[in-house]
Formats: structure tokens, sequence, C-alpha cells
């Protein structure tokens, strides 16, 4: 294996070399176990540790190695290397740290394609899939909508949700998928590419794992069935992992996300909901918050019947989230200069 395999390119080697990290090793963290880490190497894989320097002048957590990172390393042992430095990372699929306001959760990094993974038997729901599809625009990654588990429903009903799908979300690749019958598991081959990094995302019990099973041909990931009290999907995947399967893809599992939380960034929102930004270019007012105004087109729209009104809904929310965030993130900088400034005053004052 090259170091291609795992998905390196001239960038990374002209980065490498510009920023004097020629003299260390370079791997690909596949994993992740609080703050210990395994990096791959053409050769063999280490358990990484990220070295004090790059521990203490990291301003975050999300300065430290994610799942999908490039890292210059020098080993120690056999099985032990110390991580130098981490490349710059060309796309990160992120959400709002769960009950941390302001805070942002890298799920992985220098991300190609997202799988988004929803199962049709259960809670089915096209507002999670837009959530996805807003974090796969915010990241500049491709999105690619996988139905799972059509083979427990019947076809007229398949067509059925198809179609609602298709009237909210429209030129985003869609492959209905059973991992019992392997319907539609071709399709999903013929669309990953050598070299290219893809990612699982969707909740527990969607099939993500068993896809992964079955995308490589060997059972290199646990699986379990839903619960028959809550319906729910049990948690198997407990930490992001990074494979390369054999025609050369390269896919990190993740564990379900039972919530998706939003950052600040509203270019992602607008893409995932094109037709309203489309539609609010009409609106009286430059900065119409598309909820009350007179002269508003999307409200206009929606009473007409031209714009979804649960697609309407969600956007309403998601964009409440990022705000709510932005105002977090503000309070929480302003939180860190007020301690900066006290703590300069405090040694101003010592001396």
């Amino acid at each position: 294996m090259a170091l291609e395999d795992l998905g390196y390119n001239p960038e990374l080697e002209s980065y490498r070399k510009e920023n004097k990290l020629d003299a260390f090793e370079v791997g690909r963290v596949i994993s992740e176990h609080k703050e210990r880490y395994i990096v791959r190497t053409p050769d063999k894989e280490y358990e990484g540790e990220i070295i004090g320097n790059l521990r203490y002048t990291a301003s975050s957590r999300n300065d430290f190695p994610a799942v999908g990172d490039w890292v210059a390393i020098s080993k120690y042992d056999e099985q032990n290397a110390l991580i130098h430095a981490v490349f710059p990372r060309k796309t990160i699929i992120e959400r709002q740290a769960v009950g941390k306001f302001g805070e942002k959760q890298i799920i992985a990094a220098n991300i190609d394609y997202a799988f988004i993974v929803q199962a049709v038997d259960r809670d089915f729901n096209i507002n999670r899939i837009e959530r996805y599809l807003t974090i796969c625009n915010i990241s500049g990654v491709e999105p690619i909508i996988l139905l799972t588990k059509v083979d427990l429903i019947a076809e007229k009903e398949l067509s059925v949700i198809i179609s609602n799908v298709r009237k909210r979300i429209k030129q985003i690749q869609l492959i209905p998928i059973s991992n019992l019958s392997h319907k539609g598991l071709d399709t999903v081959k013929k669309s990953i590419t050598h070299g290219k990094t893809y990612c699982l995302l969707g909740s527990s019990g969607v099939g993500k794992s068993t896809l992964l099973n079955n995308l490589s041909g060997k059972q290199i990931m646990k699986t379990n069935s839903i619960s028959s009290t809550s319906n729910r999907g049990r948690h198997i995947t407990s930490h992001r992992e990074l494979f390369v399967l054999d025609n050369g893809g390269i896919l990190i599992d993740n564990p379900g996300m039972r919530e998706v939380g939003m950052t600040n960034n509203s270019d992602g929102l607008n893409i995932t909901f094109d037709a309203i930004v489309e539609l609010s270019t009409n609106c009286k007012f430059k900065d119409c918050s598309h909820t009350t105004e007179i002269g508003c087109a999307v409200i206009k729209a929606l009473e007409d019947g031209n714009l979804n009104q649960s697609s309407y809904d969600n956007y309403l929310k998601i964009k409440r989230e990022q705000m709510f965030f932005e105002s977090s993130l503000a309070e929480r900088r302003k939180k860190d200069k007020d301690f900066g400034k006290m703590l300069k005053n405090f040694k101003k004052s010592s001396k």
C-alpha cells in the first residue's frame, strides 16, 4: 500500500516540504479513543500520542487530530509514535457539540463524499436528511442519500417515499438499498472511487455498520438488531474508524447521531434550501426573516402551495439553531476575552 491509497495527494506533499515536515513520516488517523489515536502508514498501524507542544498550543479541542486527519509522526518503538503536526484539513464535517453551546465537534476530516443513511422502515424523516445535507453543504462535502431496509416495505410504499424526498430534495443522488437482499449495493460500490474518502452519516440502527461489512465483503464491524421496546437502534459503533476497501475507496464509519446540532455557517443552509433562497430575492425587504413581513415572497409561495410547509418549517428551525449557536459562540468569546484582560491586569499588578 502507498500513501496515495490512503488518499494522500500532491498538495499535502507540498505542505509537508514547505513546512519542513519532510523529516517525519506521514500517516492518517484511522481511529480515536479519548485522545488515543491509531495512525496508519503504508507499512503498518501505530498508536499515536500528540507531543506536548501540540497539546499546549491548541486553542480548542478541534486543534487535536480527528479521524481522517493527516499527521506528521516519528516512531519511537514498533507499536508507538509521536504526532508532531496536523496537516491542514481540506474539509471538516462537524456539528454543534452536544451539551456545549457555542462549541463544535469534528465528526471526520478530509472527506470527499458523505453517505447520508436513512432507514425507510422506522422513523423515516426527511427533515433529518435536510439536516445532514446542511452539514455536508457547510463542509463542502458532496452528499449521496442511501435509503436502507427497502426489503421491509412494499415497492409502492417505497415509490411514495422516494417521491416525497424528491419533492423537497432535488439533484442529489439517491440510492435505495437493502443490506439483506443486496439490492442497490452494486450501485453504491460503483459510486466509490479509488483514493476518495467517504463518510457514513445517520442515526443508530439504520444499517451503517452492516453496509460497511457488505461493501468490504468482511465482518469488520459488529452489528445488532433494533431494540424491540424502543424501536431504536442500539449503539454498536462506539467510535469513528477509517477503513480502506478492496476497491480502493476509503470509508469512515461513525456512531449513530441522535442530535445533529447546527453551527453558524449560513452558506450551507442556503445551499440545502436553495428554493427558499431563490424565492427570497423577490421579497420586499432585503433583511426579510420570511416569517411575518408584508411582501415576503416566501410566505406568498407557502400560501399558494408552491413551497413545502415541512421544508419551510425545517428551514426556520435550523436557522434559529444557527443564530443561537452564533450568539453562544459570541458570548463564549467575550468571556474568554474578559478573562484574558483580567489575567493581563493581574500580571501587571503583580509586577
